[in-house]
């Protein structure tokens, strides 16, 4: 007999414990709405807001908000350091907790939490799973024309450049296992802005790992202000650039070194 009173199994309590990484940084219109929305989403999984000392008072908001969840938790940081060091500081943080799945996820709601458990499903048999907006059924909503021209653009400088077998290398919507990010090095990675993204997926990649793309939709924020600036962009352009190099440095070396091994077999 089935007791209706009894809470309905968590779905994805096979992955473990669950943390979702949000940084912030002046998000205090955004963060109530988007952390409810991830508790509505996947109710096992807990988040992590990790603030960059906000001026707008997003890190009270966080604390005010985390006093009535204790599915929430904040992390005050110093200062304004880049998204990459904020999501390095976050998964740190869980690995130390003993979360088993980590999520990045954006505070303004272009990543849709509805769509997180689409991400969870995929992580079943992969080592790291990318919400992508360039695969069939992905898509994005209220973006200039430029704003995706970017986007494609850069991912295909960078799939030309590295050989990275990913349709969307610089989406941010993405969950890991925890025993990937530990066979990596966190501590080596300075990538600060969304170059970060293809960071990170080049590593799990060069590292023999599996990873999986998912569609999403992709909607411009409503509320607050984009972080993206020039800056960002022209990091994103030399550091592919620079890994673009080092790559065909590497191949060229491999078959050098093949062609050497050959010729001495040949002899012998």
């Amino acid at each position: 007999m089935i007791n209706m009173n009894e809470p309905a199994a968590a779905p994805f309590s096979d992955l473990g414990r669950i943390l979702v990484v949000i940084p912030t940084y002046n998000e205090a219109e955004n963060i109530p709405l988007i952390t409810a929305r991830v508790r509505k989403a996947v109710p096992e999984a807990d988040i992590l807001v990790a603030d960059d000392n906000s001026p707008d008072g997003t890190g009270a908001i966080a604390d005010r908000l985390a006093d009535e969840d204790s599915h929430l938790h904040v992390m005050h940081r110093l200062g304004k350091e880049g998204l990459g060091a904020a999501y390095i500081a976050g998964f740190q943080w869980a690995l130390n907790e003993g979360y088993d799945v980590m999520v990045e996820m954006d505070a303004d709601g272009s990543h849709k939490p509805e769509e997180l458990p689409r991400l969870l499903d995929a992580l079943r048999d992969a080592d790291l799973v990318l919400g992508s907006r360039w695969v069939p059924g992905g898509k994005v909503v209220n973006w200039p024309k430029s704003r995706e021209y970017l986007s494609r653009g850069g991912t295909l400088y960078t799939r030309l450049l590295t050989g990275l077998p990913i349709k969307d290398a610089t989406g941010g919507y993405r969950a890991f296992r925890a025993t990937t990010l530990e066979r990596l090095n966190l501590d080596d990675i300075v990538s600060a802005g969304y170059v970060f993204q293809v960071d990170m997926a080049h590593r799990v990649l060069d590292a023999g790992m599996t990873v999986k793309e998912v569609p999403i939709t992709f909607e411009e924020r409503e509320l607050g202000e984009s972080k993206m600036s020039q800056k960002i962009v022209v990091e994103a352009l030399w550091r592919v650039t620079v890994w673009g190099y080092h790559d065909r440095v590497d191949r060229f070396k491999e078959r050098r070194a093949l062609r050497r091994e050959r010729k001495q077999l040949g002899k012998g």
